[in-house]
């Protein structure tokens, strides 16, 4: 008599788990209103003068102005709505450049998101706030009706797309980031702060500038609210890279803008300079901002019946995102040294269009694949130079509009090493890509990449013509500069 199979043990739940309802790190840090931020600063454990009136315009420059705190106080007092004029062009200024479609004529009002207010722990006595900008009388929006709201604003379409997903399919997401930057001695030549190999102790040896940059980095988050879970060195010399935990999408990208201005500002008040440029050093690997994301729903998953290691909510968002991954390009990879990265086998994620489980070849890798509770999408074709509000609303607005909200199949296979050939796409000749499904190349250069938003019908309805024809423009401008 044969005997029995041994009974194969549960699956093991891999990760921390995060929710977007009941974690209460993934809540707004202040209250809305101005009586809640009032109450809020009253009890801050620091103490601030300034405060930095920040957005983050069309090419992902971050741009403020300071303000006293006796002035933002005078702010939160007034009447009305709370915030600065700002010129209408400043969403269209590229150095000292005007992009096509933009006027010095006319001014926004820049109204203040008191809930994203935070101190500044990399500058003592700073604080920061973001903003929205918007109409000082309405006009009619897409809809026809009269609305305050600018459609160039990238916070302003980042939450449309993620109260849009909630109202129509009741989808919530969180999003998480690797920020991978290098820390240079100069640039002119350039030299790195070190020359180590990946995760390497040698990298950060006890009493170094770049430890101690590393460790503040670490402070100054922990006071702004920002959880960073990791840091550790990466390949290239000089590089290492910091992980913040998920949040809301809105909420993650303003984290993100933070943790950038937060490892810019330590690393020069230690004689250092910080870069997020895509590939500093050819012979060696490039910087990016490897970007994961989560779906969630208060629906009872059903399983996938292309993926078994998929929901069928989690199926037809990837299908989505994959359909569109071409084109989200020019918000993910915005400069053309954005495409000096992206290449096949230098850790980049590669130029073919597919997916796979803890497949780093791969440009969405799927993270955590048998433990649902932490399961997410790593996104690798994104890099520091990208604006992160709408790099996220790209990535969902194509999981969720044509893919969960048309039920799209997935029908690429995953790509993994424990598939019939364990090999990433590139290895792979054209027969064997087609029995993946794996079809289509990302942009090679910033050309496609340009060419294919704007011929993106989905995407152009999800981010309005008026975004598309002014994001473009500007975008065209700095990459003839």
């Amino acid at each position: 008599m044969a005997e029995p199979e041994p009974a194969q043990p549960p699956p093991e739940q891999i990760g921390v788990v995060y929710t977007p309802s009941t974690d209460p790190q993934l809540k707004p840090s202040t209250p809305f209103g101005k009586k809640g931020i009032k109450e809020y600063i009253e009890n801050l454990p620091y103490d601030f003068n300034f405060v930095r009136i920040q957005w983050v315009d069309l090419i992902n420059n971050i741009r403020y102005r300071v303000v006293t705190k006796a002035y933002f106080a005078k702010l939160l007092h007034s009447s009305g709505r709370t915030g600065v004029s700002i010129t209408k062009c400043a969403l269209g200024l590229v150095f000292l450049s005007v992009a096509d479609g933009f006027s010095p004529i006319g001014e926004y009002l820049y109204v203040l998101d008191l809930s994203s207010f935070r101190v500044c722990g990399y500058q003592p006595r700073h604080a920061v706030v973001m903003g929205w900008f918007q109409e000082k009388t309405p006009l009619p929006g897409r809809n026809g009706r009269l609305t305050y709201e600018v459609d160039l604003c990238p916070r302003t379409i980042l939450r449309r797309v993620v109260e849009k997903a909630k109202y129509e399919l009741n989808l919530s997401f969180l999003i998480g980031v690797e920020s991978e930057f290098i820390l240079l001695k100069q640039t002119n030549p350039i030299e790195a702060v070190n020359n180590h190999g990946w995760s390497n102790s040698a990298a950060l040896p006890s009493g170094s500038v770049e430890a101690k940059v590393l460790e503040d980095i670490v402070d100054a988050l922990n006071i702004a609210g920002i959880e960073l879970q990791m840091y550790h060195a990466e390949a290239a010399p000089g590089q290492y890279e910091v992980v913040t935990g998920p949040l809301g999408p809105l909420q993650a990208a303003d984290a993100l803008v933070h943790t950038r201005e937060t490892i810019y500002n330590v690393a020069s008040k230690h004689g250092l300079r910080a870069t997020f440029a895509p590939r500093v050093y050819m012979d060696s690997c490039g910087s990016a901002a490897h970007t994961h994301i989560s779906i969630h729903s208060s629906t009872p998953p059903s399983p996938s019946i292309s993926s078994p290691n998929l929901t069928s909510l989690e199926a037809s968002f990837l299908a989505g995102l994959l359909a569109h991954l071409p084109s989200l390009t020019i918000l993910t990879l915005p400069l053309s040294a954005s495409y000096k990265r992206m290449v096949d086998g230098a850790w980049s994620g590669g130029t073919y269009v597919c997916w796979g489980t803890d497949n780093r070849e791969a440009p969405i890798r799927l993270c955590n694949a048998t433990s649902p509770a932490s399961r997410n999408f790593e996104v690798k074709c994104v890099d520091g130079t990208s604006n992160p509000y709408l790099a996220f609303a790209g990535l969902i607005a194509a999981g969720v509009e044509d893919g969960v909200k048309i039920n799209r199949a997935l029908e690429m296979r995953d790509c993994s090493a424990h598939g019939e050939l364990g090999k990433t796409a590139a290895e792979m000749g054209e027969e064997e890509r087609a029995r993946y499904g794996i079809t289509e190349r990302l942009p090679l250069n910033w050309e496609e990449a340009w060419e294919a938003f704007r011929s993106d019908a989905v995407l152009g309805e999800a981010f309005g013509e008026a975004f598309v024809t002014g994001y473009l423009s500007v975008n065209k401008v700095r990459f003839l500069r």
